[in-house]
C-alpha cells in the first residue's frame, strides 16, 4: 500500500501523461544520451553538406581552366567547407560521443549541467544556418579561407563577413559550454572509488580537451571580433596603414589554431585506446580453445 492520497496519485499520473513527446521531447531533452545522439546526427548532416562542397571543389579542379563555377564562388566553397568540417562535423561528433560515453564511463547518472547541455547543442544549428545563408547574400559568403587571414577578411571580404563572425561566436559559446559541462561532470560526478587514475583513457582525453577548449575559444572570439571592428567600425588592428599589423592576426589565430588540432585528435586517441583493448580481449577469448574458456580463479 502507498501512503499517498488519491489526489497525489492522480497528480503524478497527470504529470506522467504530459511528458513532452515528438519534436518537443528533443527540443527540451536534458538526457545525455538524447543530446549525444542529436550531436552525432547534426555532425553527420554537416559532414554531408561539407562533403557536397568538397565535390564542387574537386569537380572544379578536375582539369586545368575554369570548369563549373566562377573563382569567387570556388573561394566561398573552400572557406565554408573548411569551417563546416572543423566546427560542424569533427567537433560536434566528438562532443556527441563525450555526452554518450563520459557519464557511463565514470558512473554518473547524467551530465552535471543538463539544461546547459541542451542549450549548447541547440544553438549550433542556428550558427550553421547563418553561415550557410551568407552564401545567398549579395556578394556571396565568406571567401577568404577558413583561417580568414587579414587583410583578406577585413579589407577585401564581402558584406556577409558579419554573419560569419556571429556564427563563429555562437560555435565558440557552444564549445565552451560543452567543455565546462565535461569538466564539472568528471570532477564532481565520478562514482565512489573512481579516482582520476582509474578513469578510462577516453575520459582523460576529453578532460584535457575540455580545458584546451576553454583556453583557446575566447582567443578565436577575440580574433574574429577584431576582424569585425576592422571591417565595419574603422579600427586598424590588422591594417598597417593605420598602425596595425596583419601578421598579428596570424599570431592570435594560431594561438587558437595549434591547440585546435589537439582538440580534434585527442578524443580520437581516446576512442582508439578504448576500442583496441576491448577488441583484443574479445578476439583472444574467441580464439582460445573451448576447454580453456573458464573463468580464472583469483590469485
Amino acid at each position: 500500500m502507498t501512503d499517498m492520497t488519491p489526489d497525489q496519485v492522480g497528480h503524478d499520473d497527470h504529470d506522467h501523461d504530459h511528458k513532452p513527446r515528438g519534436l518537443m521531447r528533443w527540443l527540451l531533452t536534458t538526457n545525455h544520451k538524447d543530446i549525444g545522439s542529436m550531436y552525432l546526427i547534426f555532425s553527420f548532416t554537416m559532414f554531408l553538406v561539407g562533403g557536397a562542397m568538397a565535390l564542387v571543389i574537386r569537380a572544379e579542379l578536375f582539369q586545368p581552366g575554369l570548369q563549373l563555377v566562377d573563382p569567387n564562388f570556388f573561394n566561398q566553397m573552400t572557406t565554408v567547407h573548411g569551417l563546416i568540417m572543423v566546427f560542424g562535423a569533427v567537433m560536434p561528433a566528438f562532443t556527441g560521443l563525450a555526452n554518450w560515453m563520459v557519464p557511463m564511463m565514470i558512473g554518473a547518472p547524467d551530465m552535471a549541467l543538463p539544461r546547459m547541455n541542451n542549450w549548447s547543442f541547440w544553438i549550433l544549428p542556428f550558427a550553421f544556418f547563418m553561415l550557410l545563408m551568407s552564401l545567398f547574400m549579395e556578394g556571396g559568403g565568406p571567401n577568404f579561407g577558413w583561417t580568414f587571414y587579414a587583410p583578406l577578411s577585413t579589407t577585401y571580404s564581402p558584406d556577409s563577413t558579419a554573419l560569419f563572425v556571429f556564427a563563429v561566436h555562437i560555435m565558440g559559446i557552444s564549445s565552451i559550454m560543452g567543455a565546462i559541462n565535461v569538466i564539472v561532470t568528471i570532477m564532481n560526478l565520478r562514482a565512489p572509488g573512481m579516482t582520476y587514475m582509474k578513469m578510462p583513457l577516453f575520459v582523460w582525453t576529453w578532460f584535457i580537451t575540455a580545458f584546451l577548449l576553454i583556453a583557446v575559444m575566447p582567443v578565436l572570439a577575440g580574433a574574429v571580433t577584431m576582424v569585425l571592428t576592422d571591417k565595419y567600425f574603422g579600427t586598424s588592428f590588422f591594417d598597417a596603414a593605420g598602425g596595425g599589423d596583419p601578421v598579428m592576426f596570424q599570431h592570435i589565430f594560431w594561438f587558437f589554431g595549434h591547440p585546435e588540432v589537439y582538440i580534434m585528435i585527442l578524443p580520437s586517441f581516446g576512442i582508439v585506446s578504448a576500442i583496441i583493448p576491448a577488441s583484443h580481449a574479445n578476439h583472444c577469448s574467441v580464439m582460445r580453445p573451448w576447454y580453456t574458456r573458464q573463468p580464472l580463479l583469483p590469485v
